[in-house]
């Protein structure tokens, strides 16, 4: 999991005045909240440097969030502005709490996870096509995978596995072969064009369909394009007969082992609400398929090894993510180095992420620095044992299973 990026958390819809929010994003617990000021979104560590109350939990008066367990009342740039048991006191330098920029577009409230400055931070795609509702009809949905974001997204933008995973959604058995495609590609991305021969439709799209050929060898072959956005974005788009299809979905890493896939789907033919519950239906239908697939792959985390998996030409665009990534890990931008630990054999663990407030706020800064050095020696004392064998390995091969979806 990397920082320094921007990340889509909530739909801004689902996201009212007045009420503060918990999300867990890369290991690190934040609260969210919209002021009623001015209608913006703040974002903030949801642990008050009190006595580790979750802020998430209390409430929010004159755009300030409010502790649950002693009334310290934040500001929205992380510095307390109240300590009601001492109200003719000073506030202590230290008493504040990292807070994160944050922006709304598309529909999403993104939240920059990172202490870059603003000109050095990587952008946000083009997702305009989700703000044009004159040429699309958008459905939106959230679905929650006990597994790794990077195996997800390697899924998603996988051209040459929908013949075996959706065969007769939009894969066709009797066709499999990946011809060539075209590359567009970035820093930041990685787009694969191709065209590809269709199944026959069914439902709605079956009998409005206008290519009514019944032999799938001579079906026209459809547009289609796969795109990735470092480190967890995707884009689906098909040319259908009928009309064009964008599916748009941030695949956020809650940990390393569970992700929250959020969904735009949009569609330029059957624009009516009639056809919104069939829409989101057929992207909830694929989701479960390729669950019941990337759940059982081992390992569960990308291996750092490009050579310890076996790559073909049609896995361009995910040799070129594994690249990337590795890049990711050399710059530093990997969150490992911000993992807390607990003293003992509980070892419970905890992510803080640096704030852009921390290069101006020395006492902000140095908050964590002795936590993240002792934690380093203990993770390093925990390898030692383990090579030794004084204590068990960490099991990273255990299975995982969905919990839940999160109804759209």
């Amino acid at each position: 999991m990397f920082k320094n990026f921007w990340y889509a958390v909530e739909f801004s819809e689902d996201l009212p005045a007045g009420t503060p929010k918990k999300v867990k994003l890369l290991g690190q617990q934040l609260v969210i909240y919209r002021k009623s000021s001015d209608n913006s979104v703040v974002a903030m560590s949801d642990l008050c440097v009190h006595r580790g109350a979750a802020l998430s939990g209390g409430e929010v008066k004159d755009d300030c969030i409010v502790c649950p367990y002693h009334g310290w009342e934040y500001e929205p740039d992380g510095s307390v502005r109240k300590i009601p048991a001492h109200p003719d006191k000073g506030i202590p330098r230290k008493a504040r709490i990292d807070a994160y920029p944050v922006q709304e577009k598309h529909r999403f409230i993104w939240i920059y996870m990172g202490d870059l400055p603003e000109a050095e931070r990587p952008p946000l795609p083009d997702w305009s096509a989700i703000d044009d509702t004159e040429t699309y009809r958008a459905v939106t949905g959230s679905f929650l995978w006990k597994s790794n974001y990077e195996r997800i997204l390697e899924n998603g933008v996988d051209v040459a596995h929908t013949p075996f995973v959706h065969g007769g959604v939009f894969g066709n058995k009797e066709k499999p072969e990946v011809p060539e495609f075209e590359i567009e590609e970035s820093e930041w991305h990685c787009k694969v064009s191709v065209k590809l021969n269709p199944p026959n439709s069914k439902g709605i799209w079956g009998m409005l369909n206008p290519n009514k050929t019944k032999d799938l060898m001579k079906r026209p072959q459809v547009p289609v394009s796969t795109t990735w956005w470092l480190p967890n974005m995707i884009l689906l788009e098909v040319d259908t007969p009928m009309g064009k299809l964008k599916i748009f979905d941030v695949n956020i890493p809650i940990d390393e082992e569970t992700t929250l896939v959020k969904f735009v789907a949009l569609r330029t033919f059957f624009k009516g609400k009639w056809a919104d519950r069939d829409a989101r239906r057929r992207v909830f239908k694929v989701l479960y398929e390729d669950e019941a697939v990337v759940n059982g792959v081992r390992p569960e985390l990308l291996p750092f090894d490009l050579s310890a998996e076996l790559h073909v030409k049609s896995d361009y665009n995910a040799v070129l993510y594994r690249r990337r990534r590795q890049e990711l890990i050399d710059k530093g931008w990997s969150v490992e180095g911000n993992t807390i630990v607990g003293e003992g054999p509980a070892r419970v663990e905890a992510r803080v992420i640096p704030s852009p407030t921390r290069k101006e706020v020395p006492e902000l800064a140095s908050a964590w620095n002795f936590k993240e050095v002792r934690s380093k020696e203990l993770l390093g004392k925990r390898v030692e044992r383990e090579e030794r064998g004084d204590v068990p390995r960490t099991d990273s091969t255990k299975t995982t299973t969905r919990e839940e979806e999160v109804p759209a």
